[in-house]
């Protein structure tokens, strides 16, 4: 069962060796104008206020020198951004080329490492628009749809376990991957309001846990997460409005980072979720509303929702006793189901994302997951 619905692990052998650990080191102790360069870390309006000064060429040299860094600066505009990501990957697809032709290799390794070029030479393609990569271990990504510096409303997909550069999307299964939950998404978003400017991330720029296991039912590399998603929701850009959308482990990580959240973070909602580390909603510490979904067959219903020593995490969200909005999953099939075109989950998901909740769907008969809230769609 766990092997049918993405829990199962994905065993990347043979990855690269960390690139960008390189290129932080030579970063530190490089200087632009007689000036030490920021810390890539830092606060994100301090990189911006040492950017800002400098000439388009200027800028361009650092995300050639530095593309593994500039890709994934918070501060940084998102199109010095996407270009510096797309400059790295081209080394990275270089390098696995050359490593798909000159080295020894078992099958599984070949395979692998083919499959490798073939998602580097996608995220490629023109017009992608890639916010975030390093393709050390499993691989990190975020990539955007839409525009986001004109974004007024801005969604996040956090998606769950075995997520990667390999799993980042899919041909087959599409809308059980990041690209293809964020694609349906966009689109839903538009049909809900067409006026609206708005921007979808595919947000696997965290590590995720390989399959059920020791870190997939501990809060270890949520805590990770959390912080990278709270970094990320406030360098945003301009003040648009931001939802997160969680899926599985993903929203162990958004539960994590409830109470870090800037406040123009409005919503969060989670889907086939384990728990958020919490109890109660409350117990987040969360400015934004929380929404809940789940399908009648989704295998996580079964699953205890409980925490003992660091283990499980916590209350189930759709339960009555969590106190979350539980909005319907009508048509979802299976725990990765959310995302398809069409079900209820999906559409609720952008009735959230751009704040027409008076026409989110709640779970049951009535319209208590709208209780107290008035649209504010924006234009």
């Amino acid at each position: 069962m766990l092997a049918t619905t993405g829990w199962s692990a994905v065993r990347h052998g043979g990855a690269p060796r960390d690139p960008r650990a390189a290129q932080l080191a030579q970063w530190r102790t490089a200087r632009v104008l007689g000036r030490p360069l920021p810390a890539p870390d830092g606060p994100h309006r301090r990189i911006a206020a040492f950017l800002a000064p400098l000439t388009g060429t200027e800028r361009d040299r650092l995300a050639r020198r530095f593309p593994l860094v500039v890709g994934n600066l918070n501060g940084a505009p998102a199109p010095l951004r996407y270009r510096a990501n797309r400059i790295a990957l081209g080394h990275a697809l270089r390098q696995e080329r050359v490593r798909a032709a000159t080295a020894r290799l078992s099958a599984d390794g070949r395979r692998l490492t083919l499959l490798r070029i073939h998602r580097l030479a996608a995220l490629m393609r023109p017009g992608r628009q890639i916010l975030a990569f390093d393709p050390a271990g499993h691989g990190r990504v975020a990539e955007v749809l839409g525009d986001l510096e004109r974004a007024r409303r801005i969604s996040v997909v956090v998606p769950g376990v075995d997520t990667g550069l390999l799993t980042f999307q899919r041909s087959a299964r599409r809308y059980t991957a990041p690209v293809g939950m964020a694609q349906s998404l966009y689109a839903a978003k538009r049909t809900a309001a067409p006026r609206t400017r708005t921007a979808v991330i595919a947000w696997a720029d965290y590590t995720a846990p390989a399959g059920i296991g020791v870190d997939s039912v501990t809060g270890r590399l949520a805590e990770g997460g959390a912080r990278r998603l709270a970094a990320l929701t406030r360098a945003l850009p301009r003040r648009a409005g931001v939802a997160l959308f969680c899926h599985s482990y993903g929203s162990v990580v958004c539960g994590l980072a409830a109470r870090r959240l800037p406040a123009r973070v409005t919503d969060i909602a989670v889907a086939g979720s384990p728990g958020m580390r919490a109890s109660h909603v409350t117990e987040l510490g969360a400015r934004a509303r929380v929404w809940a979904a789940r399908d009648g067959d989704d295998w996580i219903g079964a699953v205890p929702h409980l925490e003992v020593g660091g283990i499980g995490h916590g209350e189930d969200p759709v339960a009555p006793e969590f106190g979350a909005r539980v909005v319907s999953a009508a048509g979802a099939i299976g725990h990765s189901g959310y995302f398809e075109p069409g079900t209820e989950s999906v559409v609720n998901f952008a009735e959230i994302g751009v704040g027409a909740y008076e026409g989110v769907s709640c779970a049951g008969h009535d319209d208590g997951c709208r209780r107290d809230i008035s649209g504010e769609a924006a234009v």
